[in-house]
């Protein structure tokens, strides 16, 4: 019978209820939605490995490392492998197709990403071709493209054109993996550099280095710039997580503002939930004193108005949440490389019930007591 109550307080006004379920549903789905993005901007540094260190030029990421670097890097106690990557920032037939592209050392840059899934037939077809190249999955789905084609790409950084042939497609171990990445021979591009600028030829971007005990990784990273203090080169070494956190330091503004947005919209769709509560509680004051009448306890009715407003943000949170899902994809998938990683996470469903759930309760607090608090005598008058 109390369940029977409640659907039928809360559907009496169709189009109130209506109306109240469809903010709940928009605000539940853009507050998914806002989360998810915040955490889209913190995935490279989530997916980071504890066990590699980034060794780049103390000045800045513009400047280079020497090559003679690599084998000095090797001879560190608890180091165990290094390789190299270089960005390249070239443009494939427009600025808009941005995506991040880089030259490495196929032979060990692969070794110490275990999270790129490569088939090993197309590894070795890339090994072999000194033009080739190995693409993510995402990025090439969204430039369709597939194994044996060409990718012409215009040089910024590197100025010429330059032309690779996909070899491999390479897969993400998890969902957190980012597949929206252009990996080319370093051997090839310095080749080339070596050609047209002679001075700038035989440097690499950073160094990635892996080292046996994660725990030892400030002592290593201090060690390694020690090696290197006094040079025309100096270095810092930092964890790949601490690596990545710096680009996302750079937009901080934009992460805290998003957040600040997220919750700002549960809190107009809390007050509109309270102001529909608080209407339905003022039309029902009569029922609530027969009720009274009739033997019900105070807790009782009380409880009658949350339930009522529980089901209503269960109703729409639900949805809310059933939605996020294919509005998500369909907008990671229009982002493209912007947000390589788009994914709706657990930790965010559960943030998103438990704001439809605040918003009920809250909602309904003030018109329970109220309905609780009523006098017989004052709420049938009421009728008249």
């Amino acid at each position: 019978m109390f369940l029977r109550l409640m659907f039928r307080n809360a559907l009496r006004h169709k189009l109130r209820t209506a109306l109240t379920v469809l903010g709940l549903v928009v605000a539940i789905l853009a507050f998914g939605l806002l989360a998810t993005v915040v955490d889209a901007w913190y995935a490279g540094a989530e997916g980071a490995s504890s066990s590699r260190l980034i060794t780049r030029n103390a000045v800045s990421l513009v400047f280079p490392l020497p090559t003679t670097y690599r084998e000095k890097l090797r001879g560190v106690e608890g180091v165990t492998d290094v390789t190299t990557s270089n960005w390249f920032g070239g443009v494939y037939i427009s600025e808009r197709n941005f995506f991040p592209q880089f030259a490495v050392d196929g032979e060990t840059y692969f070794r110490l990403y275990p999270e790129y899934v490569i088939a090993d037939n197309e590894y070795k077809a890339f090994m072999r071709n000194r033009k080739g190249a190995i693409v993510g999955r995402k990025l090439a789905t969204t430039y369709g493209w597939k194994v044996g084609d060409v990718v012409p790409l215009r040089g910024t950084i590197y100025a010429g054109n330059w032309a690779f042939e996909v070899e491999a497609i390479y897969d993400g171990r998890d969902a957190k993996t980012d597949t929206s990445q252009f990996f080319f021979h370093w051997d090839y591009l310095n080749e080339t550099v070596k050609r047209q600028m002679p001075r700038r030829a035989d440097s690499v971007g950073v160094y990635i280095v892996n080292i046996a005990d994660p725990g030892r990784a400030a002592e290593l990273s201090l060690r390694i710039d020690e090696q290197f203090r006094n040079s025309l080169a100096e270095t810092l070494t930092e964890t790949e997580k601490a690596f990545q956190l710096g680009f996302v330091s750079m937009t901080e503004a934009i992460v805290v503002a998003i957040r600040v947005v997220s919750y700002l919209v549960i809190f107009i769709i809390m007050a509109v939930m309270a102001n529909t509560m608080a209407m339905s509680s003022r039309e029902r004051l009569s029922e609530y004193a027969t009720m009274k009448a009739l033997g019900f306890l105070p807790g009782r009715i009380g409880l009658l108005v949350l339930g009522e407003s529980l089901l209503i943000a269960a109703i729409g949170g639900g949805l809310g949440v059933l939605f996020t899902f294919p509005v998500a994809a369909r907008f990671g998938a229009a982002m493209g490389s912007l947000f390589p990683v788009f994914n709706v996470s657990p930790q965010t469903v559960l943030l998103q019930a438990a704001c439809a759930a605040a918003v009920g309760v809250v909602a309904a607090a003030v018109p329970a007591v109220k309905a609780s608090r009523v006098r017989i005598a004052e709420g049938l008058r009421a009728v008249a």
